[in-house]
């Protein structure tokens, strides 16, 4: 005789994660994966960037800095640039292509946000004046708690009404803090151990230049389902960075500025601080509107990093073609004195660059213009 064992099948057990439950069907919270390595991603990129601000802290003088302040020449046109010809051009793109409403005020909002920390990494590798550069770009983020509710008034009232657009003051003041707390720290380091400064310096420009790469790619990837947007968001995300680019270099140079200044210029008006931008989109808009604005901040960045990479790499080809003397004699002021090119062929690079200095009574004044009054008979 056999006997026949029953076996019950027991239903699959619900996860442990759902939230409503009716038999075999279970109701589970969508996936927070983007969301959590996101967050992960913004600490960790946060981190380097304070680390590589520190190592850019470590070639800067205080008493170079302070001279940009007290004749703040460079600062005044950067700031003209800045927030006079950026969000002009961002208001005549927006007309010229006949975008949407919500498409042109995004791309005004980029055009009034203050230089990012990018452009710091990048003046180091152009050989410009870091000093003007942290300066500049301090001076934009605090005078940008006033000047962008301006700007954005006066060019967005045509889209849209000033109350609609919420500035997110407490980024502003956490992106200043990371900038100048770190830069601090570092031009202390600096003075006390300056042998050291110089590695961690080399150390820092090579890590700055690969960290943007990184937030490129990252946001490339977080955000690759925004990138079926527009053409003409497309056209304007690439040629807006080259205008502003252009524009500040050509300003600073009618102004009369050398031409390692002028490109310090040129980038704190081309880099823009594209996280700003689209914390500042998130905070004013819908979901449904963020689904045809959101992607123009990384475009805008992707197409500034393009910029940089290729400026890098004509200036970099220029110096090794045409040898260290042609970058000395590009890195200093035209008024250079013939006394002082021994004194300027011996500077480092590495840790000073062209700005201010004390001509020892105390006085700050540019390189190079200091003139040997001994006589010898």
């Amino acid at each position: 005789m056999s006997v026949l064992m029953a076996t019950t099948v027991m239903p699959p057990a619900c996860d442990s994660f759902a939230t409503l439950c009716s038999g075999t069907n279970c109701l589970a919270p969508g996936s927070n994966f983007n969301e959590m390595l996101s967050l992960v991603l913004s600490i960790v990129l946060t981190v380097m960037l304070a680390m590589v601000m520190f190592s850019m802290g470590c070639t800067v003088d205080a008493s170079k800095l302070w001279g940009h302040i007290k004749r703040p020449w460079g600062i005044v046109i950067g700031f003209l640039c800045q927030f006079g010809i950026m969000p002009f051009t961002a208001f005549a793109l927006s007309l010229a292509f006949n975008v949407l409403p919500v498409q042109a005020i995004v791309i005004i909002i980029m055009g009034c946000c203050p230089g990012g920390s990018g452009s710091n990494i990048i003046c180091y590798w152009l050989d410009g004046d870091m000093d003007l550069s942290i300066s500049m770009t301090a001076c934009s983020s605090i005078l940008a708690l006033g000047m962008m509710p301006l700007c954005l008034l006066i060019y967005t009232s045509v889209w849209t009404s000033s109350n609609t657009i919420q500035i997110p003051y407490d980024s502003i003041g956490i992106t200043l803090l990371a900038l100048l707390v770190p830069i601090s720290l570092g031009m202390y380091f600096k003075s006390r151990w300056p042998r050291i400064a110089k590695k961690i310096l080399k150390v820092g420009s090579i890590g700055g230049f690969g960290l943007i790469l990184i937030i490129a790619v990252v946001g490339g990837i977080l955000y690759q389902s925004s990138w079926d947007i527009d053409p003409s968001l497309w056209i304007i995300g690439t040629v807006y960075p080259f205008i502003g680019f252009g524009l500040g270099f050509t300003l600073a140079r009618i102004a009369g500025q050398p031409w390692h200044r002028c490109r310090t210029i040129a980038l704190e008006t081309g880099f823009q601080n594209s996280q700003l931008c689209s914390t500042i989109v998130q905070l004013s808009f819908s979901p449904a509107e963020l689904e045809v604005m959101f992607s123009f901040p990384l475009i805008y960045s992707i197409f500034q990093l393009v910029v940089a990479v290729i400026s890098v790499g004509g200036y970099r080809a220029y110096k090794r073609w045409c040898g260290s003397r042609s970058a000395d004699a590009d890195s200093e002021s035209p008024s250079l004195e013939v006394g002082d090119a021994e004194l300027a062929k011996r500077k480092d690079h590495a840790v000073d660059n062209g700005a201010f200095e004390f001509d020892g009574t105390g006085n700050i004044g540019e390189k190079g213009r200091d003139i040997d009054r001994n006589t010898s008979l």
